[in-house]
């Protein structure tokens, strides 16, 4: 499952960027333009304050063939995030609520986990700091591509009161969807609306955004720019219900600039002191970045929170200093981050713009393997198709694509990795340029850690198992591809399944298992998903893949 927010930390020094004729510094756009040539992103629509003049730029031309402009909506992901500390910080200063008051006490109905008798506090939650997971457990969508927007109250609800927290709330900084989701929720209780009714009525309306909100209204919808997942295939809007708080909001450059001029106190508005309030600095996230209310500050004093959803990402930042800001909106789920720190700050590094080339199956072959970050990290670098996919321990699989023999990049985050081989041209090790550079051997059949042994699949077999299994998240397709079984759940891409024993397969992409189950007259009716600690069973619903 995606997550709403990709949060890449950078330390930067003010200074003016490199001037250009637009609003624009001249390396940014021309990086824009290169990345919208290559495909990387659809649109690009920037906003840009500096001092007194506001403006905007958009690149690429939307599905239809025409041109964005600052009425073009897009989703803008965990930039809520702002949006629901400046309701916080607006309940604080006026006393509805106290910044350390337990969330308990708005939702006297739940059960709130707490660890060593010490309970999370809404600045906890605000602050990223409350313990909680980034995702519920009980977060299993009907519909993958829209993972949201069956998560409700009930759910929320079940989830809390069985959680366990593994630390004391304020303990240490860890990003959680879950935690704002579960902030706005009892803040919309508390008022004893919805967030959506909330958002509009204490700041969309006040600072005049009329093209943003929750919901598409029709003229939203008219002015909807569709979204693309990282490899340009068409991604759905992502819908929200108890969990709005963390990435529901819709919205334009137009309006943007609004919302961010007011918090940069260009424009005076009745949130300006809550805007400042959610500003201030509070916790560290990490040696040099900190954290108040959602906004993140680094030690050179940009302020700023990016956001992504299945087919749209998002940067918002602006300096200390109130002179300069930036929205980015992109209706591809790749990242914009680097593009948008380049366009408030001179000399902050813009990643090479990577063209993916088409290399044949048998030279990807060369380079599937696992590879040994460290001991505890494994890189699983496998094929599906005609393309690579990257795995690193306890996450799940990105595309990467060639740009050259021996060197791969994402777009699902900032990251690329060069293959390295030895004299006799083997492929030996890889190198992850992420945050630095780090160099993984390739572990040898004998060094690779044990797997499940995989028998012999007669694929004469192979109608007891074809078929759609219908789980309560999504279906589950069974299909023979050539002398092997591949499953693909709803929204997700498919992938070899291997036998075990007689009705017993698994994946080598996740840690998971199908067990098919059998009736008195040994026909397979079900499958068993083990995944997660946890056994799902799906009927067959058909026997036609």
């Amino acid at each position: 499952m995606k997550a709403i927010s990709v949060v890449v930390l950078l330390s930067l020094t003010i200074t003016s960027p490199t001037a250009s004729a637009g609003p624009l510094p001249e390396r940014v756009e021309e990086a824009a333009q290169e990345r919208i040539a290559a495909g990387i992103y659809r649109t690009l629509v920037f906003g840009v304050v500096d001092g007194d003049k506001t403006e905007t730029v958009t690149i690429g031309k939307l599905d239809n063939g025409n041109a964005p402009d600052g009425d073009t909506v897009y989703e803008i992901g965990s930039i809520t995030k702002t949006f629901t500390a400046a309701l916080l910080a607006q309940a604080a200063l006026s006393g509805r609520v106290m910044l350390d008051a337990p969330v308990a006490q708005l939702l006297p109905d739940f059960k709130i986990p707490s660890h060593a008798g010490k309970a999370i506090t809404l600045e906890q939650l605000g602050t990223q700091h409350s313990a909680l997971p980034r995702l519920p457990s009980n977060m299993l969508p009907k519909d993958p591509t829209d993972p949201y927007a069956d998560y409700d109250a009930t759910k929320l609800k079940a989830f809390l009161a069985d959680y366990q927290l593994l630390r004391d709330p304020g303990a240490a900084y860890e990003y959680s969807n879950l935690g704002f989701g579960l902030l706005g929720y009892a803040l919309a209780q508390l008022e004893h609306t919805t967030y959506g009714a909330m958002t509009d009525e204490k700041i969309l309306k006040p600072l005049g955004m009329t093209m943003s909100g929750t919901v598409l209204s029709d003229a939203m919808r008219a002015h909807l720019a569709p979204g693309h997942d990282n490899t340009g295939n068409a991604a759905k809007t992502w819908d929200f219900d108890a969990l709005a708080g963390a990435g529901a909001i819709r919205s334009t450059a137009n309006d943007m600039l609004r919302y961010l001029k007011a918090n940069m106190g260009i424009d005076q508005s009745p949130l300006a002191a809550a805007m400042k309030l959610a500003q201030q600095p509070r916790s560290d996230m990490n040696k040099t970045n900190r954290i108040g209310l959602a906004w993140m500050t680094t030690d050179r004093g940009i302020i700023w929170h990016n956001g992504g959803t299945g087919g749209y990402r998002s940067f918002l930042g602006f300096t200390a200093d109130g002179r300069r800001g930036v929205v980015v909106l992109s209706n591809t789920a790749a990242d914009v981050d680097d593009i948008g720190f380049a366009t408030l700050v001179a000399g902050a590094p813009i990643a090479p713009t990577d063209k993916a080339i088409v290399l044949p199956r048998v030279s990807l072959d060369e380079y599937v393997g696992t590879y040994k970050l460290t001991d505890k990290l494994l890189l699983k670098v496998f094929r599906i198709d005609d393309g690579l996919l990257a795995q690193l321990t306890g996450q799940g699989p990105i595309p990467i694509f060639p740009s050259a023999p021996n060197e791969f990049f994402a777009r699902a985050v900032r990251a690329s990795v060069s293959f390295t081989r030895n004299p006799n041209g083997e492929v030996t090790a890889l190198v992850l340029h992420q945050n630095g550079d780090r160099t993984a051997q390739k572990l040898s059949p004998s060094e690779l850690p044990p797997e499940r042994s995989e028998i012999a699949f007669d694929a004469a077999t192979s109608g007891d198992y074809v078929g759609k299994y219908q789980f309560g998240f999504g279906i589950l397709d069974v299909v023979l591809k050539g002398d092997r079984l591949e499953a693909q759940l709803t929204g997700q891409a498919a992938f070899p399944i291997f036998a075990s024993s007689k009705d017993k397969f698994f994946y080598r992409v996740v840690d998971a298992q199908l067990d098919f189950v059998r009736d008195g007259e040994e026909k397979v009716i079900a499958v068993v998903l083990h995944q997660g600690g946890r056994d799902m069973r799906a009927p067959r619903i058909s026997t036609q893949p």
